[in-house]
């Protein structure tokens, strides 16, 4: 009963599965095993075709290169990415999977906050940490776009 007790005093990011990233991550306040889940996400990501790899798609202000590609199936956004470097491709699998398959009005509802809530901020450097948010804000960005009327998606 305590168990049940206690799962419902955790916050609701947005999404069950940014819920469960977050909770994962927050389960530890070891760094190393921090960095090892996110580099763990980072290898399942599937990988963006690289004729996606366009100038609509890419995440400026991150120092790796990275694409992300939000594309509206029945009313959802399923997201697909890629980054050349491990841990920042270990970001965007995390914010794919946690914002993967919600409508674009639950896309733009999450608040960037979530973010301090992993508990990254505190071991990414700082340009990591801002590529993180810049993802993030890319990917807000093309759910702004994608809610639009169809005729105005570009």
């Amino acid at each position: 009963m305590t168990e049940i007790k206690e799962k419902s005093f955790i916050n609701t990011y947005g999404s069950n599965s940014l819920d469960n990233l977050i909770e994962r991550l927050q389960s530890t306040s070891d760094s190393k095993r921090r960095y090892e889940y996110i580099l763990w996400l980072g290898k399942s990501l599937p990988l963006l075709d690289e004729d996606l790899h366009l100038a609509t798609t890419q995440v400026k202000g991150c120092i790796s290169e990275v694409y992300v590609l939000g594309i509206l199936l029945n009313g959802r956004i399923h997201w697909k990415g890629y980054s050349d470097a491990l841990i920042t491709k270990g970001l965007l699998a995390f914010l794919i999977k946690g914002l993967n398959d919600l409508t674009p009005f639950e896309v733009l509802s999450i608040d960037e906050k979530f973010i301090e809530m992993t508990g990254l901020n505190k071991s990414l450097t700082p340009s990591r940490a801002n590529g993180f948010l810049n993802i993030f804000l890319k990917m807000k960005a093309q759910a702004k776009n994608l809610s639009r009327p169809s005729s105005d998606n570009e």
